[in-house]
């Protein structure tokens, strides 16, 4: 019989924050069966990577990004 999801989501809370990651990992790595789909996001982070490489985009600094985000939601 399956855990209920609530019961499954506290034990998993409960481990350590790097086995949570690598359980989140696989876990997101389980809904990326569609090749193709795998296949268009390659292309697209090769396609940003090459835009960076030309200075077409500017790169925000990580710690910036959030308090960007909250004030384009204003």
């Amino acid at each position: 019989m399956p855990m209920p999801l609530d019961a499954l989501e506290a034990e998993v809370l409960k481990l350590p924050p790097g086995e949570r990651s690598r359980l989140f990992d696989r876990l997101i790595s389980s809904l990326e069966a569609d090749p193709e789909i795998q296949e268009a996001w390659a292309l697209e982070a090769e396609h940003r990577d090459a835009e960076v490489e030309a200075g077409k985009i500017k790169l925000a600094p990580g710690e910036e990004v959030p308090s960007r985000l909250r004030a384009e939601l204003r």
